[in-house]
C-alpha cells in the first residue's frame, strides 16, 4: 500500500466525534514528517474518496481552514458530531483526539 494509500485508508477510519491531527496521520502512515502530503491528499481527494475531512485538525487542535474559506462549515460539522471548542476555537485533544 502506498503512502497515500495508507492517508486514505487511516482517514477513513477516524470516528464520529473524534478528531486526528495531519501529523498524526502522517505518522500513523509510517511517515511523521509527512502531514503536507496529508493536507494535499485531503485537499485533492477528500469529494472522490469520500473522506471525512472535516474530522482533520492542526496540531494546535484548531480548524486550519481561514473563515470564509471552510472554517465555518468545518465546525459546524464537527459540533454536530458532538466535537465542543473552547473560546479560542480550539478542539481539547485529551477528550477528542482519535487513538486508534
Amino acid at each position: 500500500m502506498t503512502f497515500s494509500e495508507q492517508i486514505i485508508s487511516i482517514i477513513k477510519r477516524i470516528p464520529r466525534g473524534k478528531v486526528a491531527t495531519y501529523g498524526q496521520i502522517a505518522a500513523l502512515a509510517g511517515n511523521p514528517r509527512g502531514a503536507r502530503a496529508v493536507i494535499w491528499l485531503l485537499h485533492s481527494s477528500s469529494g472522490k474518496e469520500k473522506l471525512p475531512w472535516h474530522r482533520v485538525i492542526n496540531g494546535k487542535g484548531q480548524i486550519s481552514l481561514k473563515p470564509g474559506q471552510g472554517y465555518e462549515e468545518q465546525r459546524v460539522m464537527l459540533e454536530s458530531e458532538g466535537v465542543e471548542f473552547d473560546l479560542y476555537g480550539r478542539v481539547d485533544m485529551e477528550r477528542y483526539r482519535w487513538k486508534p
